[in-house]
């Protein structure tokens, strides 16, 4: 019988191990799948492991979709670490492609490519403000974060709603809920001619720098994560719990926010319902399957994105539903968790009956003196 046995310390190789191991799993799983739904599974593993990598204009569709989800991953991975749970990422995504929307509507045909940066400062400031009003109602209410981040997303996408089939409604838009069509002025500068990559991925590989040096080399990122891991310590050393709350949120809005930013100025071009498609919720996994590490995060960003890109093919040219993807995306964070436990238990064989240990002879030559 398979039993688990408590190991003595945190297996260090299984905590590397554990990724690889649940992405060989999901891939298995996933050849079932193709086998049920009566596909050719070697075709299907081809779509969402192969087709991305193919081409120049494949790793620039790749690069566009692992940008939002690893700057959102990186803010994420930083509040995970200091044990606070923002699960509210994708409505602080939807505030900042809001703000960032909203500047970009200001332009003019006379305007400058200089209102590029503003565009992405509003939307980091629109990201941090929805993610203050978690913090604020967390240290203020003692109010769940997990439960009001949540529930803010769905406030977020209602906003959004209102604006588009509202006040921010394109009147030459053919009566469909969506903005204006920014001008070219506004547009995220791409990075090459005829592809869609823009500035963004330049600006998401500098952020994996700059939070790896401030996780790993700073004081303040000291803080956060004793914080977070040992609550009891920090409070010994005088570390501010709330200082590290509000840093820990404001960084990750501010994170979610940009990527909002970028993906309205960037790839959509306008303000549509269609903004929010997950990002918020798919770097959850990424952050966690990228061990809350800036470096593995960019790894587990590009798997989650082929993932994307996968489900999007698979629907055209296998005849398979889009929601294939969120399919492969539950069944790589339910992977990770069950390998997970691999980290503080080992798996040993036991025999199911074990026969009975011999009773002690000293007990039983005392039980003949008394007879």
């Amino acid at each position: 019988m398979l039993k688990l046995e408590p190991r003595p310390a945190q297996s260090r190789l299984m905590s590397i191990a554990s990724p690889l191991l649940a992405l060989a799993i999901t891939v298995a799983i996933g050849v079932v799948l193709f086998l049920l739904l009566g596909k050719d599974p070697l075709r299907g593993l081809q779509v969402f492991f192969v087709e991305p990598l193919k081409s120049a204009y494949a790793l620039s569709e790749l690069a566009v979709k692992a940008t939002p989800l690893l700057l959102i991953a990186l803010g994420l991975a930083v509040c995970f670490r200091s044990n606070v749970w923002n699960i509210g990422a994708e409505g602080q995504f939807v505030l900042g492609a809001i703000a960032a929307g909203g500047v970009a509507m200001l332009a003019e045909p006379g305007t400058g490519r200089w209102i590029v940066v503003p565009i992405l400062v509003a939307g980091v400031l629109g990201g941090m403000a929805w993610a203050a009003i978690v913090a604020l109602l967390r240290d203020r209410f003692n109010a769940n974060e997990i439960l009001v981040s949540l529930m803010l997303v769905y406030v977020a996408e209602q906003v959004l709603g209102w604006l588009v089939y509202g006040p921010w409604k394109d009147p030459n838009g053919y009566n469909f809920p969506q903005t204006m069509t920014f001008l070219d002025a506004t547009k995220v500068p791409r990075l090459f001619s005829g592809l869609r990559v823009n500035i963004g991925l330049l600006l998401a590989l500098l952020a994996v720098g700059a939070f790896w040096a401030f996780l790993f080399r700073t004081y303040a990122g000291f803080q956060l994560q004793v914080g977070g891991q040992a609550p009891a310590a920090a409070r010994y050393a005088g570390f501010s719990s709330r200082r590290a709350l509000w840093t820990a949120l404001l960084l990750s809005g501010g994170m979610a926010g940009l990527a909002g930013g970028l993906e309205a100025a960037g790839p959509l071009g306008q303000l549509t319902l269609h903004v929010p498609v997950g990002y918020g919720f798919a770097a959850i996994i990424v952050a966690f399957v990228g061990r809350l590490h800036p470096v593995g995060i960019v790894f587990s960003a590009i798997l989650m994105s082929m993932f994307y890109i996968g489900g999007e093919l698979a629907q055209s040219r296998l005849g398979l539903p889009k929601s294939l993807t969120g399919v492969f995306q539950g069944l790589l964070l339910f992977s990770l968790l069950a390998c997970d436990t691999l980290i503080h238990y080992r798996i040993r064989w036991k025999p199911a009956h074990a026969p009975a240990a011999p009773a002690p002879a000293a007990a039983s030559s005392t039980a003949e003196g008394q007879a």
